[in-house]
């Protein structure tokens, strides 16, 4: 009789697993390669059990490496050490294939389908708990922990502008300033062209989004703003980047610009 694996966290209650994974592998195509990335999720389905159970139904061509129930229990679905399917098609800081570079973590919450509704306390108190857990074991720095929706601007919007990323930043998970106040002033909007919206992509790309510098406040720019708003300037997502946005990258930049650049 076969034993089921440990957990590779200590803080997974058992592994639940999910087929739904493969091989990492480098740019060059080789395996084995390390994660040196996490990406948070919310499940964005109404029901947690049921959003587990998709996660491991071969069908569905999706998993993550954990699931956090909205009491804190926590499962694993896949070895740290394979390439979980939670992010897609996505781009950070020239990496093409975040599968293979990152641990995925899915946070059961019906998402924007569902309201929105708040994280429990609990809840989030486990997901902290898990991801100082794996970032200190895989020695993955603040910059590098992300929502999903900063990898995928436009495509996805988890886990969402309710999700409290500056209770992660303040327990040392993913990079956090305070964000600017909103008091008017000049913006850039979707339709402007010039040499101001160079600057302003220039910005984006330094810090890690895939956008190219063209000069244009495009469908593309709007979506990666929105997406900046969300994890960065919560207050108000709208694609727009006015002064308060536009301060809160700069400071972002600012903070950690050794490991930016």
């Amino acid at each position: 009789m076969s034993l089921m694996p440990e957990p590779d966290s200590r803080l997974a209650a058992k592994v639940f697993a999910s087929p739904n994974h493969g091989p990492r592998k480098h740019a060059d195509g080789g395996e084995g390669r390390a994660p040196d990335m996490l990406i948070l999720h919310y499940t964005g389905m109404p029901d947690a059990g049921q959003a587990l159970q998709w996660l491991c139904n071969p069908a569905s061509q999706v998993s993550s490496h954990y699931f956090v129930f909205e009491n804190g229990h926590t499962l694993q679905l896949v070895p740290e050490e394979r390439r979980a399917w939670h992010a897609g098609l996505s781009q950070w800081r020239g990496e093409t294939d975040i599968n293979s570079c990152s641990i995925g973590i899915e946070i059961a919450n019906p998402g924007h389908p569902g309201g929105l509704p708040d994280y429990p306390d609990t809840q989030i108190a486990a997901a902290i708990a898990l991801c100082q857990d794996i970032c200190a074991r895989w020695r993955i720095p603040p910059e590098r922990v992300l929502a999903h929706s900063d990898v995928a601007p436009g495509r996805k919007i988890d886990p969402g502008e309710r999700f409290p990323w500056q209770r992660f930043g303040e327990a040392g998970v993913g990079l956090w300033v305070m964000p600017a106040p909103m008091r008017g002033g000049r913006f850039l909007s979707p339709g402007d062209h010039g040499q101001p919206v160079e600057a302003l992509q220039a910005m984006f790309a330094m810090f890690g989004y895939g956008l190219p510098v063209s000069g244009s406040y495009c469908e593309r720019t709007e979506a990666v703003v929105a997406a900046f708003q969300r994890h960065w300037r919560q207050e108000r997502v709208d694609g727009i980047a006015d002064a308060s946005t536009i301060t809160t990258l700069r400071d972002l930049i600012a903070q950690k610009a050794p490991a930016l650049a």
